[in-house]
């Protein structure tokens, strides 16, 4: 939880909130392992043990735990007791799948991930998708592997304020962050032969991929239509998703898309990459994209706006969002944690 508007962050406070309303406080207690900023940020129901860098090397005694739930499957914190009862979440891995991949940073990583697979008791993905991806490059050995979905971020706001950047037109969203993966520079494409405005919101991580989305925009003659909003507050993100005429995400390498029911929460055509974990959280409430080439892109956008509008199938889209529920993930986790504690004792 050290960096926030990162989807890692978002995932550790939605769950560490629905665990904190999910647990039996006569029966368990939580001790969140937390950097400095997020103190005291489940409340005060739960006991903190604080993060410091020299935990990398020395961890602190944790003999009076039951068990260490690891939330980021390359983490440098973690306990070293093997009487310890461990679980690891695994999110994706999506560095085999850069478009230029180094060979040794994608061994080295699987090394890593696999060094906290061997250290585990219960390995956890956080989709169908990334289960396959885990059983083909990494070993298991027999160990438990359960897919737990994450939930819906979005907790309407009594009181949404207009951001500073409000859109001139009609507009299409998107939300993540600006790196290559997300695969942003394909959608400038959908601003041809049209008035629509492209919001595009996140923390710019590559300086190199913005100014080849800006690029791209300005080849296609809508450069003026680009809006780069930059990391949002919650309400700025839920006034662009309430009032969007669409949402995109054509993420080419995703191991959930917490965007995507987001977006879906507020019943609104989302069109996503039709690939990685994408078609399996969107089901067939989503519209895709099946090529990036940007004619076969426009197509896909009209058709599936065309649909929308005289379909009008906003309350299935609500529905599938509300298949993904981070009470029901925390009560999952939470039969882990029981299972394992009961089996050291």
């Amino acid at each position: 939880m050290r960096y926030q508007h990162t989807g890692l962050y978002h995932f550790c406070l939605q769950l560490g909130r629905a665990l904190v309303r999910n647990v039996d406080a006569h029966k368990e207690r939580l001790t969140m392992y937390v950097p400095p900023s997020a103190l005291n940020i489940f409340g005060n129901s739960t006991a903190y043990l604080h993060q410091k860098s020299l935990h990398k090397f020395v961890f602190p005694s944790a003999k009076k735990y039951d068990v260490w739930h690891g939330t980021y499957q390359s983490s440098n914190y973690s306990p070293a007791s093997k009487k310890l009862k461990k679980v690891l979440t695994i999110h994706d891995l999506n560095f085999l799948y850069e478009h230029t991949p180094d060979e040794s940073r994608i061994k080295k990583s699987l090394q890593k991930i696999q060094a906290h697979i061997n250290n585990a008791d219960h390995i956890c993905t956080i989709s169908e998708y990334v289960k396959q991806d885990v059983l083909k490059h990494l070993t298991i050995a027999g160990k438990p592997l359960s897919v737990v979905y994450n939930g819906c971020n979005i907790d309407r706001l009594q009181e949404v304020i207009a951001p500073a950047a409000i859109p001139a037109a009609p507009f299409i969203f998107t939300i993540g962050t600006i790196m290559e993966k997300k695969n942003f520079h394909v959608l400038p494409a959908l601003l041809k032969d049209n008035n629509y405005q492209l919001v595009i919101a996140g923390v710019v991580q590559d300086e190199q991929y913005l100014k080849k989305i800006k690029q791209c925009a300005a080849d296609l003659g809508v450069a003026e239509r680009l809006v780069f909003a930059g990391t949002v507050s919650e309400s700025d993100k839920q006034w662009y998703l309430h009032h969007c005429a669409a949402f995109v995400f054509p993420s080419i390498a995703e191991g959930f898309g917490l965007p995507v029911i987001e977006a879906m929460a507020f019943g609104k055509p989302v069109f996503i990459a039709h690939a990685t974990s994408l078609p399996e959280i969107g089901g067939d409430a989503a519209y895709y994209f099946t090529s990036f080439e940007a004619q076969d892109m426009q197509q896909a956008f009209l058709h599936g706006l065309q649909h929308y509008h005289s379909v009008h199938p906003q309350e299935a889209i609500m529905q599938r969002a509300a298949l993904f529920s981070w009470d029901e993930a925390a009560r999952k986790y939470i039969t882990i944690y029981q299972n394992l504690a009961a089996t050291a004792k």
